[in-house]
């Protein structure tokens, strides 16, 4: 197995709760556990970027300015990641950056300058694992209820949640098997999602 040098998120249903179409940082509300899950990998010395597929855009619903001022919101909430990237195009646009083609996680590996074998992404949705393989990343999917069962069993690998994904990934790095862990046990409850 590879290195664990950057995980990469899936933003709506997996960083952030999923408000269709969003272009209002006032509605952008971490998932339970985020924030701890990032301070595990910071504390870890791991590199973490956002793929998401933003087809608003292409759609004419959100304008990229909008789709940066929820990113900009949701960077302060979450204490920082090392970059964001999305794909603005609608899905018969046929671009190669909209998940589950490669592109956002080959540029986001790039970006932090690791692998894309380095790295695992974390979505809830078959397309977030797609992109992973299509990548030859890790892949980790957290189901929602936007999950299809087809998509769960098909999948290398699942979790809980978001918390419970980074906690496995960070304990196959560490030589005892055990996750590195950061103040307190568990997610801290705060109005930025904990």
């Amino acid at each position: 197995m590879t290195r664990l040098a950057a995980v990469l998120f899936d933003r709506d249903g997996t960083l952030l709760e999923d408000v269709p179409y969003n272009g209002d940082p006032d509605l952008v509300r971490p998932v339970p556990g985020a924030r701890h899950a990032l301070d595990l990998l910071r504390a870890a010395g791991v590199a973490t970027a956002v793929v998401s597929n933003q087809s608003g855009v292409g759609r004419g619903l959100l304008t990229h300015a909008q789709v940066r001022r929820v990113n900009e919101r949701a960077d302060v909430l979450l204490g920082g990641l090392g970059a964001w990237l999305y794909c603005p195009h609608a899905p018969e646009a046929g671009c190669g950056c909209r998940k589950p083609r490669p592109g956002l996680v080959v540029e986001a590996a790039g970006r932090l300058g690791v692998a894309p074998g380095d790295c695992a992404v974390i979505g809830d949705i078959g397309a977030d694992v797609l992109a992973a393989r299509a990548a030859g990343a890790r892949a980790v999917l957290v189901p929602t209820a936007a999950t299809r069962p087809e998509e769960v069993e098909a999948a290398p690998r699942t979790a809980p949640d978001l918390l419970t994904a980074v906690r496995a990934l960070l304990a196959e790095e560490a030589p005892d098997g055990r996750a590195a862990s950061v103040g307190g046990g568990g997610p801290r409850g705060t109005e930025a999602g904990g």
